[in-house]
């Protein structure tokens, strides 16, 4: 927010109880219940109406059996895809291979009750991770919004969430004994010396299950902020150049910034993209290590 004689150049890239309107304007938030609500938080409502407007309109049009129409819908339905077919069925696979008693393996039916591929049971959850974060971030390229995905704490919960999901689905697949093997990384305890290296790789397996998604958080985090951060420096170039350097100096930092700022928005446009990507990736990873006994 504005202060008296200074100038917030990066409201952009932090939360604030108050939305920005044209000419400098601002529209401050109310509080619910003693609650104060924020840009971000209106935000990600947002997101999430559009996320499920979108998954409607595709279910809909889809539900039929006939090809969806019209460039809007198959702009959604092709990031849809692809998110299946190259992310989330590779990736988990046809199914985990288990073990007879005998200890000859065996494969799970490649199918879900519905007919679908194995990994299919798991898109929903995909699907909203990815179209959730890139709506999000595509919000931030609108003027006088921002990325909500660019606040530590929203990324944090999109984190916890793959952190349960990966939990959950665990535990329903290999039971909650096979989930808890898995720390045990298929050592068998058959000696004390077997004994004493399993309690020594638990606590290291169990930190790094929680390191994993912890990354999740920072790196979505860390790329958005990041992005709307050059963009703030690079307006502050022309500040600085027309009350702190000479008269000449404006005239060049200005068209300078306008035109790295256009530069840098767009490469904020395939980075929305990129980072969607990356953390629906990263979260299928973390779940299809979870749906097989090692």
């Amino acid at each position: 927010m504005s202060g008296e004689g200074t100038t917030d150049y990066f409201h952009h890239v932090r939360d604030a109880a108050y939305l920005e309107l044209p000419f400098g304007q601002e529209l401050a938030l109310p509080q619910v219940a003693g609650f104060q609500l924020t840009k971000f938080m209106l935000l990600q409502v947002a997101a999430g109406f559009i996320t499920l407007f979108v998954f409607w309109g595709l279910a809909r049009r889809t539900r039929t059996g006939k090809p969806v129409l019209g460039r809007f819908w198959n702009f959604w339905e092709a990031i849809a895809l692809f998110v299946r077919d190259e992310i989330v069925r590779p990736t988990i696979g046809d199914g985990h291979h288990g073990h007879d008693d005998h200890g000859h393996g065996h494969e799970t039916h490649a199918t879900v009750e519905t007919g679908g591929h194995y990994a299919d049971k798991y898109l929903p959850f995909i699907w909203t991770c990815f179209f959730y974060v890139l709506i999000c971030n595509l919000l931030g390229a609108i003027p006088m919004l921002g990325s909500a995905t660019g606040c530590i704490s929203v990324t944090l919960a999109l984190a916890i969430a793959a952190f349960a999901a990966s939990i959950v689905y665990s535990m329903k697949e290999i039971g909650v004994g096979g989930f808890f093997r898995n720390f045990m990384a298929g050592i068998k305890v058959e000696s004390p010396m077997d004994l004493i290296v399993v309690l020594i790789l638990i606590p290291i397996e169990v930190i790094g299950f929680l390191i994993k998604h912890a990354v999740l958080a920072i790196r979505l985090f860390a790329n958005i902020m990041g992005g709307h951060t050059v963009l703030g420096v690079l307006l502050i170039m022309i500040t600085l150049a027309a009350t702190k350097g000479p008269s000449w100096a404006y005239y060049i930092a200005a068209p300078a910034s306008v035109l790295g700022q256009a530069g840098v928005g767009l490469l904020e446009l395939m980075v929305a993209f990129i980072q969607a990507y990356v953390f629906s990736f990263l979260a299928t990873i973390f779940i299809a290590t979870g749906l097989h006994e090692h």
